[in-house]
């Protein structure tokens, strides 16, 4: 069996921001759901439910902003969004070919909180923390309190990308980068930009998607500022996600300069239909966001029960690729540990 699951699973820490004061995107924040009987009880869900809840959100804590809750529909267990984020007794069931780490992001830790796996750009893991606890997250067991390059342990991280003249983007994930302060991420910008050979910042967000309100003008001033070319890769995975709120926050990033893509995983229960598929890109287009990347599913321990097979997944992308202009199909990819590049999967 690979990889078993550790005693005590890593999961994400969350700031405790103070109400006084704070921004309407940190109150929203912290209002998030944290408990699966809240969460049931809100969506009129059976009782019966609560048990693997409970069993699931000991191994990775339940969380979901209010607003992102609010585009469920009441009283279905299968609604495609509920499913993306309620814990399930099976995520406790250990997988073979499963593992804990399964794009290999730990050896190719090059610094502190700096993933080096492709030429010219390199992944800088800023904070461990989420507005959301995706059950499919693929970096649901990593080490986040020793491996990220927040809580001034920026210094290592700055100096591996400025000895590296081939690197000419910086990628901010996590966690989500954009749970940071405005401060942090203007105060970490501004030492990017003084390595000259830097082009492009990346933003890696699930933010714009599940807590909109992120979007305000502190954050899109200093995004707005910069010299780098800026690019803000969105996650998600069904059109139900994109309501007027997310189309308002990626209007403000897109009049502030930024490039907008989206990259979504291909979740069985939740988008495994061309269908589903067609309607999320027809929705992305629709609020100025270009489908990027459709990912197969990372085979993270707890996850398998999102598994849709390769050999469906290339039927699906064949399905949408000959029902959309082919700027709307996203690549179909998948990350291989260790590989120089993501394979695309072709049929």
């Amino acid at each position: 069996m690979e990889n078993r699951l550790p005693h005590k699973p890593a999961s994400c820490k969350h700031p405790a921001p103070s109400r006084e004061e704070a921004p309407l995107w940190r109150r929203a924040y912290a209002d998030a759901i944290t408990r699966a009987d809240e969460l049931l009880n809100l969506l009129d869900l059976p009782t019966h439910l609560l048990e693997g809840a409970i069993t699931g959100d000991r191994l990775f804590g339940l969380r979901v902003p209010r607003g992102f809750a609010a585009r469920m529909r009441r009283g279905d267990p299968n609604d495609p969004l509920l499913r993306q984020v309620l814990p399930l007794a099976e995520e406790a069931r250990e997988t073979e070919g499963f593992s804990i780490d399964p794009v290999g992001d730990l050896p190719s830790m090059s610094a502190t909180g700096v993933l080096h796996k492709y030429h010219g750009r390199v992944l800088l893991v800023a904070t461990g923390a989420c507005a959301v606890n995706c059950r499919y997250c693929f970096r649901r067991h990593f080490p986040y309190g020793d491996a990220n390059a927040s809580a001034g342990q920026w210094r290592a991280a700055l100096d591996y990308i400025a000895a590296d003249s081939s690197i000419t983007e910086v990628i901010l994930s996590g966690g989500d980068p954009l749970v940071l302060g405005d401060h942090k991420l203007a105060e970490l910008t501004q030492q990017l930009e003084r390595i000259p050979h830097l082009r492009r910042l990346r933003v890696h967000s699930r933010l714009p998607v599940v807590l909109p309100e992120r979007i305000d003008e502190a954050m899109l001033d200093w995004l707005g500022r910069t010299r780098l070319q800026t690019v803000m890769v969105l996650h998600a995975n069904h059109a139900n996600e994109l309501d007027h709120t997310v189309a308002r926050a990626c209007g403000r990033l897109a009049a502030a300069g930024a490039s907008l893509l989206n990259q979504s995983v291909l979740l069985r229960g939740v988008n495994d239909s061309g269908q589903a598929l067609a309607n999320l890109s027809e929705r992305l287009f629709d609020i100025g966001v270009m489908p990027y990347y459709l990912h197969v599913l990372d085979r993270v321990q707890g996850a398998a029960h999102f598994l849709v097979p390769e050999h469906r997944a290339l039927r699906l992308h064949e399905q949408i690729s000959r029902s959309l202009p082919g700027y709307l199909v996203p690549r179909l990819t998948r990350e291989d540990a260790g590989a120089s590049h993501k394979t695309w999967l072709l049929g």
